[in-house]
């Protein structure tokens, strides 16, 4: 599949398509349902990908856990106000979880990446481990890209809680929450691709590593 294609669907897939499949549901089976049928999109995406391209789609997997943990903070119990605050503070466990992750020597998205690499060639992890310790420009992307991810994610959910909180009785806040969710992952979806574009750009600079897997420079970037 040529880069550009497989962008444009990564984009549908992880945005809208989990977008309509909840938009569609949300009238007939209320919030926890069109939660379920927003997740659904995502796993056949990611399935397909697997078996297809043994490619594991760390973009899609992060808001799968985002939606499945706000499946498991619905299913708690409690009222329904409680339910709807916990759903956007328990999913923004993740982007807590990449900005502590920047203090660390090797963030979040540096794992992300090398679990991609380690599903396409054994010899890509080695590879991916040199070229963060000889490309600063990589791994400065890196840091960045856990940054933005992290604060745009916490961000979100901060908006959303304060959405349902001053709005709690209001039946378009959850479908607002919802479409804020979406908007926001679509927003980092397109500014990450960017960011792999630069990736690839960069590693033109490089000679090629004769221990090197076959295109594992476009790969690099995509991953």
């Amino acid at each position: 599949m040529k880069a550009r294609l497989r962008y444009l669907s990564a984009l549908l897939v992880n945005v809208a398509f989990p977008w309509l499949a909840y938009r569609f549901a949300f009238p007939h089976y209320g919030h926890l349902g069109a939660l379920v049928a927003s997740a659904l999109p995502l796993i056949a995406w990611m399935s397909w990908d697997l078996l297809r391209h043994r490619h594991f789609d760390a973009l899609s997997a992060i808001v799968l856990v985002g939606i499945m943990l706000s499946l498991i903070a619905m299913a708690a119990g409690g009222d329904s106000h409680m339910r709807a605050l916990e759903d956007p503070m328990v999913s923004g466990m993740i982007g807590v979880s990449f900005l502590v992750s920047l203090a660390f020597p090797r963030p979040l998205v540096f794992y992300l990446g090398r679990s991609t690499r380690a599903r396409e060639d054994h010899r890509s992890v080695e590879s991916y481990e040199k070229h963060w310790r000889e490309r600063p420009v990589l791994a400065a992307y890196i840091r960045l890209m856990t940054l933005v991810w992290g604060l745009g994610m916490t961000g979100e959910n901060l908006l959303r809680t304060l959405i349902i909180w001053r709005w709690p009785n209001d039946p378009h806040s959850a479908l607002a929450s919802e479409v804020l969710r979406y908007g926001v992952y679509a927003g980092l979806t397109v500014w990450t691709f960017w960011c792999r574009r630069r990736l690839k750009q960069d590693a033109m600079r490089y000679p090629p590593d004769p221990a090197d897997p076959p295109n594992a420079t476009d790969r690099l970037a995509n991953s």
